[in-house]
């Protein structure tokens, strides 16, 4: 027997005797997405992630990912048990976007409706107008601003700048990123492009416009999993956290992924393509994850409330638009 199949058969007796599932994002590490699979959990974005929570019959939940996923998921399930396997696995977007700091920013523009990414603590979800994930930022941006809105948009500087790019919208941006995609460099880029010319290049929005300017394809997690898989390229450049290589590779072994880089010449990057706080969470931190005491996320009922209510909002937008284009 495998080290990999009795870590996993220990950790089915450990959700069975629990009643846990597992819900983890594609930015763990590989073994952490196989074993929600292999355990009937689930690997998605943070959405979907908390969404699929919300729909299991299990009272436990445990969040392989940061600790505004984690949230989310206590959000959408207040009657469930949320658990991080490591409470210290944070975000730099949600770190960035403190609440009161947050709340002046806002109460300095009145005028305008407060769009928040889904990158942000509860309690900065409690008091935006709008939650969005980048799959529908750029198609709730135009819906608002066809309505006139001017908008107060936070946390992330690049994908806010992307959207007005796209958009035209008037918004006021927040000054964060995310310590990952803010470390793509332009020029080392474009020699990789100009190396393996057989190549799509897929980013993140979150990245800086520099290298948004050098992408074949620009989205979401989810879109940028779906165009790895119908490229007709061998070599695949993604500029996002390296964890969504288990699943591009899944769909497509026979094709080359490369990690756009990081640090220029002669440089040491930070980040290198690999989120630290989503580094945190470990296969033995899982078989742990019931001994400590520190970990299970607890929000105020008011906030739970109100940060349901923008993210309900982004939902039932999400599915209107879909049923819209499907007709």
């Amino acid at each position: 027997m495998t080290n990999y199949q009795k870590s996993l058969n220990e950790i089915i007796k450990i959700l069975r005797v629990n009643d846990a599932k597992i819900i983890a994002h594609y930015y763990v590490d590989e073994i952490l997405q196989k074993i929600a699979e292999d355990t009937g959990g689930f690997v998605s974005d943070s959405l979907e992630m908390a969404r699929f929570g919300q729909q299991q019959k299990e009272s436990t939940l445990i969040v392989a990912g940061v600790k505004f996923m984690a949230e989310t998921a206590k959000i959408l399930s207040p009657e469930k048990r949320i658990l991080t396997i490591d409470s210290d696995a944070t975000c730099s977007l949600d770190d960035g976007c403190e609440f009161n700091e947050f709340k002046r920013f806002c109460q300095r523009h009145p005028d305008r409706e407060v769009v928040v990414y889904a990158n942000t603590s509860a309690k900065v979800k409690s008091i935006a107008d709008w939650v969005v994930t980048s799959s529908i930022a750029v198609s709730l941006i135009e819906y608002l601003t066809s309505m006139g809105k001017k908008l107060i948009w936070a946390p992330d500087k690049y994908l806010g700048q992307y959207v007005i790019d796209k958009t035209g919208a008037d918004m006021k941006l927040w000054d964060g990123s995310c310590v990952v995609h803010e470390e793509f460099k332009f020029t080392e880029l474009k020699d990789m492009i100009t190396k393996y010319s057989d190549c799509d290049v897929l980013v993140h929005p979150e990245s800086p416009r520099s290298i948004i300017s050098l992408a074949n394809v620009v989205g979401s997690t989810t879109k940028l999993i779906a165009a790895s898989k119908t490229s007709k390229k061998k070599y695949i450049i993604v500029a996002t956290e390296k964890g969504i290589f288990y699943q591009m590779k899944k769909l497509s072994p026979n094709k080359i992924f490369l990690e756009a880089p990081t640090a220029g010449r002669g440089a040491t990057c930070i980040s290198c393509a690999r989120c630290p706080w989503m580094k945190l969470n470990t296969i033995d931190k899982l078989l742990k994850v019931f001994n400590e005491k520190d970990n299970e996320v607890f929000l105020p009922d008011d906030v739970i409330r109100d940060a349901k209510k923008s993210l309900s909002r982004m939902v039932s937008f999400k599915e209107k638009n879909i049923i819209n284009k499907a007709s």
